[in-house]
């Protein structure tokens, strides 16, 4: 607004910029956030910021975001500081809203991944696992994990989760590990609990069964063979010198065999090869049966010159009927009936239309298997499911003439089973086709190596069993039942969870490992019952409370357990661990259940049992097969609901380009890196901006336009400590007597105060910051704060508009920088700090401040959105003039407005609008205006002819006006600034200040 000289020559000379209220602030303008964000950490410790806010919520109602445990086995990435940062802006936000939002972080410590790190430090010292005790192997695991739990600990707490990080859950502590047997054996007691054979996904490299939730799909390359099954005696004579065609990718299932399935929807016919090569394995004059919208492929595959259809071949034909097994007659051992049963499973749509199954190695053929079982042995078949593939991944004596061979080797790698069998299946004259696919397929997501489906005895928990402590309903029943009563952000994941619950496997929940909770039942020997009694129970959860689950290992077969009640010798001790989806599923029985372990979240009462608070769980979009899911079957087995009334999910975090991050790719952004450059608030900003219920994505560019969005937000906020360093608190200027502009950001306040509300209460943290950067940036820095200026620097200290606009600013200052607060948690409190010095204050013990209902002005919003736009126009011509170099500041300009529209003509009745428009002077004229004016398409009706306003220009506050000099006084200066001077010399005459 000034310089340090004089504008025109031969006048008095002074320092106006002295007399000015310019901004005055600490708060710099570059963050420093690397630097200071730390600092801040600091200070929240040393208050104790997290006992502070549970000490002034207390009594509130409860929201608890539980925390789903992050596994304790390496430094956070980009994608687990996307889920904390996340968690704790709803945390703060809920807080801020009145709930009493107590958030404890937890963490998995037990299973595979841990125990596979120990392995491979072994394997480097060339030493073997087996070879160690166990109670040593589970020590050296529980070391590995408590230091990363640490680690861990300290780089969240570096993104600014507040939380409490000196007591957080952790699966491996005593108590928690007491509980977690405790929730196994309420599934025992009430008969849930199950041992059986069924195949699962075995992984040969861990030597561990995997439950759906730590398998991830890649494409692999498959051999797959097309075979034939004769007919025996029984067949139509036109059938019985036919064969069935099968078509798998798995050829070394073949020796499993034991049915062929068939669909009473597809329809069959039986074909003839009219024409083929000689050396070919489909020999003309062949017939098979085959679907018959898959015949002329599979006929293609076997290089089949023609064939004939010789007639259609009905369900009711194949019911009843057996084959031979392709093997039988060539190797020994497989001459038994292979029935051909139906299952609502078989399609036309590839294939064959008839499906190989081997009821060890496949769900879907174990269910047809089973389902038929009584018929079968009626029918003189045995039913036995053999075990033809053992836990190296090796075929057994069960499959004869292919003991020993690997499905895959050791290391994962495709073993030597396939080509044995089609070698075999090529001699017994039965291959029809062979050839290889590729498609997507199951792999460990820890060792990235290929599963196989393998038959092994486990434990499973019931899905399908009416139970009596849920009202004999079914586990299943009572899951999806819960998940009708949940909140599910977004709303898809509700159809995502539903169906993946309503098709599922009985879950597999043991694991052939050492390093996690064991199975705490004992079974009669030479039974399968489980032994069920609540005093043994109880021993077992006292012991592990004392010493942890170490002491189920501590004697060999369970005495301490089961004396003096039950004789040692006469039970078996399962030595399986829980898979650790039942650890992670079990954690709000430890967490929000024990008031003795975590008394801040003692007394949550569910929403729909009539209580007042909420439990959220909040993970990626993956854990509606992983911990979403065995939360649910856990709690809903054991208590007859969920565990939660809201889940939240996120997507992942992708490159700028869309693609997964990896380290080959060299597109990996760590989140250590961008804090180290950039501050955390950077990231806070990325994850609360973006649409996190879709991928998000993340670069060095990306994080470059978020680190400009928090500059000029960060300015935003400068300018107004800057400006309220002039502010004293006194009596305040009355609604009705404030001037119109300020009444437009008041109202503009109270419609943010019921969005933000909004936005923060579901969760749509992009909406705050785009409703906070829209107002801060546009309605504040553009316009408001660029229109007062020239009041708030120029004028006299009795002036009314400048007290009414810097007590709107110091309005608009601590709600925006509450509401800012849950994103920018460091930023908020660096200001609010500046604003309100104290050694305990902080801005996160702040709840959203109450908003008069009495500032909101729809009509005045209306009136000066028309306003806006004429103001456009005017900003629009004086850049033309200002890069012509016609005119420097816009204060050197007074031009003329043409207005034809009448509806913004009237708008701008009453309205000082060169003080809008920051000029020296400006005409409003009612017309069209002359061709030449400036014009915009957006706003018609409106036209700007510039001129150069006319005067001398002010020493002081550069306006350029013919008062300039009036006051004799002042003579370099207009009127309102002589004003200013004169009650500035007063005061500081009255102090005795130069």
């Amino acid at each position: 607004m000034t310089d340090s000289t004089a504008p025109d020559a031969g006048l008095p000379t002074r320092d106006y910029s002295q007399t000015l209220f310019l901004p005055k602030t600490e708060f710099p303008m570059r963050a420093g956030l690397p630097v200071r964000e730390p600092l801040l950490l600091e200070r929240w410790a040393a208050i104790d910021l997290y006992g502070r806010i549970r000490m002034k919520a207390a009594g509130r109602p409860k929201f608890v975001l539980h925390d789903g445990p992050p596994y304790a086995n390496g430094n956070i990435h980009i994608g687990t500081a996307l889920n904390k940062i996340l968690k704790d802006v709803i945390v703060r936000s809920q807080g801020a809203l009145g709930y009493d939002a107590n958030y404890v972080p937890g963490w998995d410590c037990h299973g595979l991944p841990i125990e596979w790190k120990i392995e491979e430090q072994y394997r480097a010292k060339g030493r073997n696992k087996d070879d160690v005790p166990v109670l040593e192997f589970r020590q050296e695991c529980r070391a590995f994990a408590g230091q990363w739990l640490d680690t861990q600990r300290t780089e969240f707490k570096r993104l600014g989760v507040t939380g409490d990080w000196d007591h957080p859950y952790a699966t491996m502590t005593f108590p928690a590990e007491a509980t977690i047997a405790r929730e196994l054996m309420t599934f025992s007691m009430t008969g849930q609990l199950y041992r059986g054979s069924k195949p699962v996904m075995w992984s040969v490299v861990e030597k561990t069964a995997l439950a759906e939730a730590e398998v991830e799909y890649e494409d692999h390359v498959s051999d797959t063979i097309f075979a034939a099954f004769r007919l025996t005696a029984g067949a139509p004579d036109d059938l019985a010198a036919s064969r069935v065609v099968i078509w798998t990718t798995t050829p070394w299932t073949m020796p499993g065999n034991r049915a062929v399935a068939y669909s009473k929807r597809v329809a069959y016919g039986l074909y003839r090869v009219t024409a083929a090569a000689e050396d070919n394995w489909a020999k003309t004059g062949d017939t098979y049966l085959l679907a018959d919208t898959l015949a002329a492929g599979v006929f293609a595959s076997a290089r089949v010159e023609a064939f004939e259809r010789v007639r259609d071949v009905s369900a009711s034909e194949l019911a009843g009927l057996t084959l031979s097994h392709p093997l039988a007659g060539h190797t020994a051992g497989y001459d038994f009936q292979v029935p051909l049963l139906e299952g609502d499973h078989v399609t036309d749509e590839a294939g064959t239309g008839f499906v190989h199954t081997a009821p060890g190695h496949g769900r879907e053929d174990f269910e047809v298997w089973m389902a038929n079982g009584r018929a079968l042995t009626q029918r003189g078949i045995d039913t036995r499911i053999p075990y033809t593939v053992d836990a190296d991944g090796a075929l057994t004596e069960e499959a004869p003439g292919f003991t020993g061979k690997l499905v895959l080797t050791p290391k994962g790698d495709k073993g030597d089973a396939n080509k044995a069998v089609i070698a075999a299946l090529t001699e017994a004259g039965t291959l029809v086709a062979r050839g290889t696919l590729k498609h997507s397929y199951p792999h460990s997501w820890r060792s990235k190596k290929p599963v196989i489906f393998r038959n092994t005895p486990q434990w499973f928990i019931a899905l399908d069993k009416p139970v009596e402590s849920l009202g004999e309903r079914t586990l299943r029943e009572v899951a999806l039942t819960s998940i009708d009563e949940t909140r599910w952000v977004p709303s898809q994941g509700k159809n995502r969870i539903n169906g993946m619950v309503a098709n599922r496997p009985d879950w597999v929940v043991s694991r052939q490992r050492a390093w996690g909770v064991p199975i705490t039942v004992f079974v009669k020997k030479g039974t399968s019952e489980i032994l069920r009694d609540e005093a043994v129970n109880a021993r077992i959860a006292e012991a592990f409370l004392a010493e942890g689950a170490d002491a189920w290992f501590t004697d060999r077969d369970g005495a301490r357990f089961l004396a003096p009640d039950h004789d040692p010798a006469e039970y078996e001790k399962v030595t399986d661990v829980l898979d650790v989806w039942f650890d992670s599923g079990s954690t709000h029985a430890f967490v929000l259940d024990d008031p003795d372990q975590f008394p801040g979240l003692s007394g949550v009462v569910r929403k729909r049992d009539g209580g007042r608070d909420t439990v959220m769980y909040l993970e990626g979009s993956d854990q509606h097969r992983g911990w979403f899911q065995s939360s649910l079957l856990e709690s809903a087995g054991t208590r007859g609901r969920a565990p939660y009334d809201i889940v939240l999910t996120h997507g992942f975090v992708l490159d700028p380009k869309g693609l997964k991050m990896s380290k080959s790719k060299g597109n990996v952004v760590a989140p250590q890196s961008v804090i180290k450059d950039s501050g955390a608030d950077i990231l806070r900003l990325w994850v609360a901006a973006s649409d996190y219920a879709d991928d998000l994505r993340i670069g060095p560019e990306i994080i470059k336009t978020f680190a400009e969005t928090y500059r000029k937000l960060r300015n935003s906020l400068r300018w107004m400590l800057g400006s309220l360093a002039h502010f004293e608190a006194g009596e305040p200027v009355h609604h009705a007597d404030l001037p119109e502009l300020e009444r437009l950001i008041l109202h503009r306040l109270c419609e943010l105060d019921g969005e933000i509300r909004e936005a923060y209460a579901t969760f749509d943290t992009k909406r705050v910051v785009a409703l906070l950067n829209g107002f801060m940036t546009g309605d504040l820095s553009a316009f408001y704060f660029d229109v007062r200026k020239d009041a708030l620097y120029c004028d006299p200290i009795s002036s009314q508009v400048r007290r009414a606009a810097l007590q709107v600013i110091d309005e608009t200052f601590r709600r925006v920088t509450i509401w800012l607060a849950p994103v920018l948690a460091f930023t908020a409190e660096e200001a609010w700090l500046d604003r309100y010095p104290s050694d305990v204050d902080s801005v996160h013990l702040e709840t959203l401040p109450e908003t008069p209902a009495s500032w909101r002005n729809a009509a005045l919003t209306e009136r000066w959105q028309k306003i806006r736009r004429v103001r456009r126009v005017v900003t629009g011509a004086l850049e033309i003039e200002r890069a012509a170099k016609r005119i420097g500041a816009s204060l050197e300009a007074a031009p003329t407005v043409f207005v034809s529209d009448s509806d913004l003509l009237s708008a701008l009745d009453g309205i000082d609008f060169s003080e809008v428009c920051i000029t020296s002077g400006i005409t409003i004229v009612d017309g069209e205006g002359p061709e030449e004016a400036f014009r915009i398409d957006e706003v018609r009706g409106v036209a700007v002819v510039s001129g150069p306003a006319k005067g001398r220009k002010c020493a002081r506050s550069w306006r350029v006006s013919e008062t300039v000099g009036s006051d004799p006084d002042y003579p370099d200066v207009t009127p309102r600034d002589a004003q200013a001077l004169r009650e500035w010399d007063a005061l500081h005459a009255a102090s005795g200040v130069a």
